[in-house]
């Protein structure tokens, strides 16, 4: 089975309200065969930084059974105890003795770290499946990725995909949270 390209998006909350409404658009997107929801988890921090952690999904019972925690074993979250960790140091070192490099510091994200205290992330494991066949297409064709990211809807005002009061509406609605 061939997995799709897949990207790990983190949501910071300040007061999270959380009335399905992205558990919904999700599905949405999983039944157009957009994306799937590999994994995903709700990460509360509290005001001294201790962390409590919830898991959300949209998989079915036995998707989630099949896949695990797999959002806590790449950024390292020992949800699963000791156990749980144990496996994953297993998988990463057979890995290794494949000759496939795994996670290194300089490679890093410290994604537990960059959630501010007293707030709350929803954390994404999202396989693109409609990037497939372009994938597919770009490895063929001997290419590769360089790098990749999301661009702010003000950079786009610059090269004319949007008007500057759409934009800042967008930047606005994107950063509202963090900056309050």
């Amino acid at each position: 089975m061939s997995i799709g390209p897949v990207q790990l998006i983190v949501l910071g909350f300040r007061h999270p309200n959380f009335h399905g409404e992205v558990i919904a658009e999700l599905e949405r997107l999983r039944q157009s065969d957009t994306v799937r929801v590999i994994d995903a988890l709700a990460v509360y921090k509290d005001a001294d930084g201790e962390v409590e952690v919830e898991h959300l999904s949209n998989l079915t019972q036995d998707e989630a059974v099949e896949l695990g925690s797999k959002v806590g074993a790449l950024i390292g979250l020992g949800i699963e105890g000791e156990e749980g960790m144990i496996a994953g140091a297993m998988v990463g070192a057979a890995a290794v003795e494949d000759g496939v490099a795994v996670f290194d510091d300089d490679r890093a994200w410290d994604v537990l770290g960059d959630i501010p205290n007293d707030s709350a992330a929803a954390l994404l494991l999202i396989e693109h499946h409609w990037a497939v066949p372009l994938r597919d297409a770009i490895a063929r064709a001997g290419g590769f990725r360089l790098s990749d990211g999301f661009i702010s809807p003000l950079d786009l005002v610059g090269i004319g995909l949007l008007a500057a009061e759409e934009a800042k509406e967008l930047h606005d609605l994107e950063t509202a949270y963090r900056n309050s």
